[in-house]
Formats: C-alpha cells, structure tokens, sequence
C-alpha cells in the first residue's frame, strides 16, 4: 500500500525527522487559508497523487496552467490560484501512463534554499532478506538513470538484524553523501530515525528524493515515498486509515476485498488461474501464441465458487478483454467441483467473450465431461499449449 507525500511527511516528523511545514488542501476554497497559515516568502504547490516525476510531467487539461504538478508561488494569492488550477485536473506522468491520474488532493509548503541534492531510500532487499540503504549524490534525479549511466555514484549496503543498526552505518551514508561535521551528526540522528519508523510500521519502502542540505546547514527530507506491506496492514490500523482508495486501479482494489491476487496489464486475453507460478506460465504461453494478457489473477489454491464468480466479475469488467483463459491445477480441490463452480459463474455473470477451460488434477475426466455437457459455450482444452492455442484462435479468428 502507498501513501501520499504529505501523509509520509507527517509520519517523518512524528518520528524526528526533519521536513517543512505544509498543509493538505482538499478543496478549493481550503488553499488560500492554508497557504496563509505558512510563512513564505516562498510557497510550493505540490500535486498529490501516487506517482513519480510530478514535476516533469503534465496536465491534460489546458486551463490547468503551465506544465508540472510541482510549482512554485511568491504570494498567497498565486499559491492559491496555482492549487486552484491543478485541483481535479488529470496530471500525466512517465509512471501513470497516457491516461494520467486525476489530482484530488495538493500539498502546499514552505520552500526551502537548497544548496545540494541527495538520494536516500530504504528497501527491503529480497535477496538477502534484510533492510538495505541506498544513497547518491545524485538526488532529485530519476535514480535509475543514474544506476545505468554512473553506478559508482551510487551506495548500497544491508543491515545485519543480528547486531541491527549502529551509529557506524549512518557515518557510512554521511561519507558517501559528502557530509561532515555537524551535517555527519545529522545524518547519523536522520538515519537513526528512519530505521525505526521503517520497522515499526511494516515498510518495504521509503525513499527520500532528494534529501537536501539547506544554504543554512541542515538537512530537510523534501520529498518522499513511502511503501507498506499488505500483509502486515492488520497490525498497522493507523497506516491503513490513510489508504487512499481513489488511487488505486478499481479491478484490483475489487479483488483485494475476496483476497484475490490480481493486476491489471494491457491485453486482449483475461486470465484466471491457482498458483503464481502457474498464472506466470500461462501469461507467457498466452504469449508464445501470439497475444497478449489482459491480466495476472491468482485465486490461490481454494478456488471456490465465490472467488471463481468474482474472479469473472473482475476481468470481464475490463472493456479490453476480447476472450478468458481458465487454468486450474485441482490438488486441493477436485476438478468436478472446479469445474461446476467455473460454470456457476459463468451463468451468474453472463459471459459475452470466448471461454476456454484447461483442468489438470484430481477426477479431471469428470470436471471436462460437466463442462462439455454443459450446454454452454465453454471450450474444454486437454493441456496448456492446447488451451492458449484455442483462446487464440477464438479471439484473432
């Protein structure tokens, strides 16, 4: 789960951290007083929605003023015609997509002198399975540019859980970053600081782009991103009170709710399938044959009728969805009962695309004999390759 900017800020400063003062405007009418609780000179108008490069990117309406959701203002009044303009507008970024998200909420605050930009995140490093650091010198730059043109520029390390963080890996990140003196204590509190709040609230990321160090010699987060473990929201209540559900794509925030995995892609073929494994071997037979997925969807191992009719739900919601590919492996469940359940589901919702089922496992012969003699227009596949085959065809002709 994300959050926005102005949430993840709140939570830095709960924890220490140092950030400016900002307000959250909802609504129009709110921007003017917020802008005015601030003291200025100089005031930032940030668009809030959950996607990187803001300030690259652009508005799809044209009365939404200059290019950027990130903009600078002099004045009150300009800081409130600027969160005016971008408000309910669709900010276009390289991590939306053409289509954009629609900005409902904008962050104002205080701007801040800058003398140096600087990249710091913290990641939760699967390969080693530990907490990692990453920093650059590089900061307010995408970072992986600067992983493919200037590696050297970048420093990564993990924390041992064992002995967990000390004062020495903070010094490390001061070295790297080129802090010394009372900037290396900072840096050293900061890295302290953010450790704890990455642990304590069940992060898989936070990213800190840039870190700046002021004309005045301080250090201030200026930006960040935070990331959250789903599986650990149960325990995170104030975490998961920030969800922002607009923000997220209405398939797969419809499937969290049957503890369906599911991600939208850009495909003709829907697919419904038991096992990660096994959806990721039929997106790429899909494919092999010449189409393209219009989902991943895993119903995980107990694939009941309810999850098999929701699961339906969902990707026929997809207008770009031109036929369905079902692939059930029947270990815990029997491939009868698979099979009965696919077709409850399939009279439930009132299937208007090609449908093929490939079963594999217990009483398969039954489940392919229901479906058969179903009467409806289900196509039955022997195996894997026959049933992407056979979706294929129905769906190019």
């Amino acid at each position: 789960m994300n959050i926005h900017e102005y949430q993840a800020k709140a939570l830095l400063r709960s924890f220490g951290c140092p950030v400016s003062d900002g307000r959250a405007v909802l609504r129009a009418e709110e921007a003017k007083a917020a802008a005015g609780e601030l003291d200025g000179p100089l005031w930032v108008v940030k668009a809030q929605i959950h996607a990187g490069g803001r300030g690259k990117g652009h508005f799809i309406e044209p009365e939404a003023g200059e290019k950027g959701g990130v903009r600078l203002a002099r004045s009150v009044e300009e800081a409130d015609a600027l969160a005016r303009q971008m408000l309910g507008r669709t900010l276009v970024t390289h991590q939306t997509g053409p289509a954009g998200k629609q900005v409902n909420r904008i962050y104002i605050e205080d701007g801040s002198d800058i003398e140096r930009e600087l990249y710091l995140a913290l990641l939760v490093d699967r390969a080693t399975s530990r907490v990692s650091f990453v920093c650059s010198t590089e900061g307010g730059m995408d970072i992986e540019e600067v992983a493919a043109s200037t590696p050297e520029k970048i420093l990564s390390f993990s924390v041992d859980p064992a002995s967990g963080l000390s004062d020495f890996h903070g010094r490390r990140v001061a070295f790297a970053l080129g802090l010394k003196g009372p900037l290396m204590k900072q840096c050293v509190a900061l890295i302290r600081n953010l450790y704890r709040l990455f642990l304590e609230k069940d992060m898989e990321m936070l990213e800190i782009n840039p870190l700046i160090v002021t004309t005045d010699g301080h250090l201030k987060c200026l930006d960040a991103k935070m990331g959250f473990d789903n599986n650990a929201l149960y325990r995170q209540p104030d975490i998961l009170s920030l969800r922002d559900e607009t923000e997220e794509d209405p398939k797969e925030l419809a499937a969290s709710k049957f503890d369906l995995n599911y991600i939208a892609l850009d495909g003709e073929i829907g697919c419904m399938v038991n096992g990660a494994g096994l959806a990721m071997a039929t997106m790429d037979i899909i494919k092999l044959h010449g189409a393209e997925p219009a989902n991943f969807l895993d119903v995980g191992g107990g694939a009941s009728k309810e999850k098999v009719t929701e699961a339906f739900k969902i990707i026929t919601s997809d207008p770009n969805v031109k036929g369905i590919l079902v692939n059930i492996f029947g270990g815990i469940m029997r491939c009868d009962i698979i099979a009965e359940g696919v077709l409850a589901a399939v009279t439930e919702v009132g299937l208007q695309v090609p449908l093929v089922v490939r079963l594999e496992g217990t009483n398969v012969e039954l489940g392919k004999e229901i479906i058969a003699n179903s009467g409806l227009n289900v196509i039955a596949a022997d195996d894997l390759s026959d049933a992407a085959a056979k979706i294929v065809k129905a769906v190019k002709g």
